[in-house]
């Protein structure tokens, strides 16, 4: 490393809005040559039948209106060939992307970038187990490259089937502990995931204490930095359990366990390459988090030999992921839509509305798929609401205008979302909502 590129990596460190601004190439490796797209995908015949059948049944779910089909496709392949996944995945460059928050998002970012290069195939949809991961591959079985995003949990279970070409460990934080548990449950779970994979490239979260420790001893990682800002769940060593302290810059454990040295970071504007250079990044979509999101993704498809320029480009025109952040008509006005579903998402999406002064909706259910439990309410920062006006609807409306009581943000509840946003007379209103109130959303503005 150059003094001149050094000093580039210090000046970041410090001051993530002043960066060098340089015209060298971020690619420095030449591009690896793709895996053939004839031969090495041939199948089995049980393979084939399983794939045809969970394609039949998919087809079927989508005339009967009844979903995607990308699930009950996956899961008739699944119980056909219970070895679909590893054949499906067989001659292809996969990239797994997991973490608590980002996922959906990051993936399509991955897809987009991937294409730049050659056809991939992705879960778009957020179908994140391995019947989604089959009905994914199985779309398109000549595409050499898959992006594929995959629940936390279940990460282990895919490096059991096959080893990933890059595995991307966004952040951990509190979701779900009526279903996923603590923390650190599920760091151990991805560190032995990654002991499974030791070929696959690695591209991690360095700013993250849980997502070093997963990442800590593997022998390829690519450390991003793109700054903490939910803190509440890394203030503890996940090795040992003793205080870290300060996460924002230089955490270190007397256990040994720290804070790695970057190669990629994230600034205000872009991101400062391994090589010292900086490029901005020019995203349609919103946020400091989408930049972090969008580093994780040109990594990994630089590391797969796509193209930079074209790589930006793809990345940069997507506005939005699955539903969010767009924006949709419901009862008769327009309003952006945002998903949030965990303390850690709602600071990002409080961060991203919070100084602007249209009307907000908050949208909270308690369904199986969102947990039962919402105590995670109390750890939300909502007083950064209290200038803005504010609505709240859905089965947990009550408990959530309690909690913006405390907070002293005023606010009116609504029997359902159309009567939230009748009563949201000016501009177009933010939602945020979590999942199965983000979902039914989503899926209502589409008929």
């Amino acid at each position: 490393m150059t003094d001149t590129t050094r000093k580039s990596r210090e000046a970041a460190e410090r001051t993530p809005t002043e960066h060098p601004s340089t015209d060298q190439s971020w690619r420095v490796v030449p591009a690896p040559a793709l895996p053939p797209t004839r031969g090495a995908h041939r199948q089995d015949l049980r393979t084939t039948i399983a794939v045809d059948l969970g394609r039949l049944a998919a087809s079927m779910s989508r005339r009967l209106g009844m979903g995607s089909g990308g699930m009950i496709g996956g899961r008739l392949a699944l119980s056909v060939q219970p070895r679909a996944l590893r054949r499906l995945a067989s001659g292809r460059r996969v990239v797994m992307v997991t973490g608590t928050n980002g996922k959906t998002t990051t993936t399509q970012m991955v897809a987009e970038a991937l294409r730049s290069r050659a056809p991939a195939v992705s879960n778009g949809t957020g179908a994140n187990m391995l019947d989604g991961h089959v009905a994914a591959l199985m779309t398109r079985p000549d595409a050499p490259f898959a992006a594929l995003e995959v629940d936390e949990l279940h990460l282990r279970q895919v490096t059991e089937q096959f080893e990933p070409a890059v595995i991307l460990l966004l952040n951990l934080s509190r979701d779900q502990l009526d279903r996923v548990g603590e923390i650190r449950t599920v760091a151990a779970s991805l560190r032995r995931a990654l002991a499974q994979a030791p070929g696959a490239q690695v591209i991690a979260n360095r700013d993250d204490p849980n997502i070093v420790f997963a990442a800590a001893g593997h022998p390829a990682v690519t450390w991003i930095s793109g700054g903490v800002r939910w803190k509440d769940d890394a203030l503890n060593c996940p090795n040992c359990g003793e205080f870290i302290g300060d996460t924002d810059r230089g955490w270190r454990c007397a256990c040994g366990l720290a804070r790695p040295a970057a190669d990629w970071t994230v600034t205000e504007t872009g991101v400062l390459a391994p090589d010292g250079s900086h490029r901005d990044l020019d995203l349609s979509l919103p946020g400091h988090v989408n930049r972090v999101n969008a580093t994780f993704a040109l990594a990994a498809a630089l590391h797969l030999g796509c193209d930079e320029t074209a790589s930006l480009a793809r990345v940069g025109r997507i506005s939005e992921a699955a539903g969010r952040y767009r924006t949709v008509r419901l009862a008769g006005r327009e309003v952006r839509l945002l998903l949030a579903k965990n303390p850690a998402s709602w600071l990002e999406m409080l961060d991203l509305v919070g100084r602007e002064n249209q009307p907000l909706v908050l949208v909270v259910n308690s369904r199986e798929a969102d947990g039962h439990d919402v105590s995670w309410l109390w750890d939300v920062h909502f007083e950064v609401l209290r200038d803005r006006p504010v609505w709240v609807a859905g089965d947990r409306a009550l408990d959530l205008a309690v909690r913006l009581r405390y907070a002293e943000v005023p606010c009116a509840v609504a029997a359902g979302v159309d009567e939230a946003l009748s009563g949201s007379d000016r501009g177009v209103p933010d939602l945020i909502a979590n999942y199965t109130a983000f979902r039914d959303l989503v899926t209502r503005s589409r008929q």
